[in-house]
């Protein structure tokens, strides 16, 4: 990331503050034209770069990853996930918000260029009176018709800038559209895949229960045969119920997981349950061949980066539109008109008039306004850069900490799925010994503790890792197109 200049010193004086705004813009320009709209042929200066390569990218092939970022989750082979994220993109109240806000913007842009043309209205009226006099009556009526027109000649380029600004405005408005797009897209996917994790989670821990119900059976036996005492059918059917006590948290998870995923698409509470039934249980899977761009690539493909960029150009169009204030605007009005003392003789051409009136204006004395309202425009172009930076920054950050995190929760995965096997293994073999009357209850109950501990331990490696997969994607500006 190219450091940015400091500022900070240079609000003293308004001479000051032009020499700060030209050169402020053009490190701006320059770098926000490179990384926003990628100008071909042109090279930044050297220590405006990103990273040539990313630090954690082992395992992933450097390619253009563009083509599998636009709709990341069909590679994850889940219709449901898939259709999920569809209804939410059509759905959702946050994109309709921001869609909106796209639309007030683009009306605001069409509002600022229209400043840029002459105006043009037409009125027409008529008038008639009665007079009373000496016991007679005497009418009168006129009427007049004009067209009027005016004009504010853009000499310093201060509408120009306006309008150019309410552009920038837009782009930045569209790109947030993007973002939040982005985000809800892995929001629901993150939301899905926990539920399906919870459901799996459910199934062991029911799998757990028929087995300690089998231990509490063999137990109750023993007691009734004389081959053991009280305490071990006792600590039989406590293991039992703690188990059995662990399935309502659990489905109060499940059903609140489907409720947020109802409302995560604009919908009523219980709208999918049926439709998520069906695939109950089965933990979407990420697709391992993706390619990871480089650094330039991936902030490129940001929308919230592109969104902070157009901000600054912005707050560049701002700052140029209220310098311009301090010169004078030359404006142009002129009226054609028809006045008539009667209404029939109104189109005649003896009636016809017209004016054309040139004026200029500036400024003499504001008491300060217009060197005020620079300050504030320097100010928050100041903000809109150091908002760049941040941006570009927690780009780059949020790459790196899901490609470390794809990397380390794959390695804990493979780790966990050894020590289930494991613990599996050792479960059926205590069983195995205590219905031989070779072990004791206690080691029966402590490997069936171990795998339960060891196989939650896994189903949430295993959202982590999906989870992990989800974020890279975002991170690398997926999710819109």
């Amino acid at each position: 990331m190219p450091p940015l200049p400091n500022f900070r010193n240079r609000h003293a004086a308004v001479k000051r503050r032009e020499v700060y705004c030209q050169n402020t813009k053009r490190v701006a320009l320059l770098f926000f034209s490179w990384v926003v709209v990628g100008c071909a042929g042109s090279k930044p200066r050297e220590g405006t770069e990103p990273p040539k390569a990313w630090i954690n990218n082992a395992g992933f092939p450097v390619a253009s990853p563009q083509k599998d970022l636009a709709r990341w989750w069909a590679r994850f082979d889940d219709p449901q996930m898939s259709k999920l994220i569809a209804d939410g993109l059509a759905g959702n109240s946050g994109i309709a918000s921001a869609t909106a806000r796209v639309r007030e913007a683009r009306a605001r842009r069409d509002e600022a260029t229209a400043q840029l043309m002459p105006s043009l209205s037409g009125s027409l009226r008529g008038f008639g009176n009665a007079d009373h006099e000496n016991d007679e009556w005497s009418t009168q009526s006129s009427g007049r018709a004009a067209l009027d027109a005016s004009w504010e000649v853009d000499w310093f380029g201060k509408n120009r800038k306006l309008a150019k600004s309410s552009a920038a405005t837009l782009a930045a408005t569209e790109e947030n559209l993007r973002s939040v797009q982005a985000s809800l897209a892995a929001e629901i996917a993150i939301a899905y895949t926990r539920l399906r994790v919870d459901e799996e989670r459910l199934f062991v821990l029911r799998d757990i229960v028929v087995s300690r119900e089998e231990t509490a059976r063999l137990a109750s036996w023993r007691k009734q045969a004389g081959e053991a005492d009280s305490l071990e059918s006792d600590q039989a059917n406590a293991s039992l119920e703690q188990a059995r006590a662990a399935i309502p948290a659990l489905e109060q998870s499940i059903a609140q997981r489907r409720n947020q995923l109802a409302l995560l698409c604009g919908r009523e509470p219980g709208a999918f349950d049926a439709a998520l039934a069906g695939n109950r249980g089965r933990i979407p899977v990420p697709a391992r061949d993706l390619a990871i761009g480089i650094p330039a690539d991936t902030i490129r493909q940001r929308p919230d980066v592109r969104e902070s960029g157009w901000k600054v150009s912005a707050a560049i169009a701002e700052l140029d539109a209220s310098k311009a204030q301090r010169y004078p605007s030359l404006n142009l009005s002129g009226t054609l008109g028809i006045n008539s003392l009667a209404v029939e003789k109104i189109f005649r051409p003896e009636t016809t008039a017209a004016d054309l009136i040139a004026g200029v204006t500036g400024p003499i004395f504001d008491a300060g306004r217009i060197r005020a309202d620079i300050e504030a425009r320097g100010a928050a172009l100041d903000r809109a850069l150091q908002d760049y930076r941040s941006s570009v920054l927690t780009a780059l950050s949020e790459v790196e900490d899901s490609l470390i995190a794809c990397r380390r929760s794959g390695e804990r995965l493979a780790t966990l799925e050894k020590a289930v096997a494991s613990a599996r293994e050792a479960a059926k073999l205590a069983q195995q010994r205590y219905e031989a009357g070779v072990t004791d209850l206690i080691t029966v109950l402590d490997a069936q503790r171990t795998l339960l501990g060891i196989e939650d331990n896994l189903l949430a490696s295993r959202a982590e890792h999906i989870t992990s997969y989800i974020n890279l994607y975002k991170s690398l500006g997926g999710g819109w197109s």
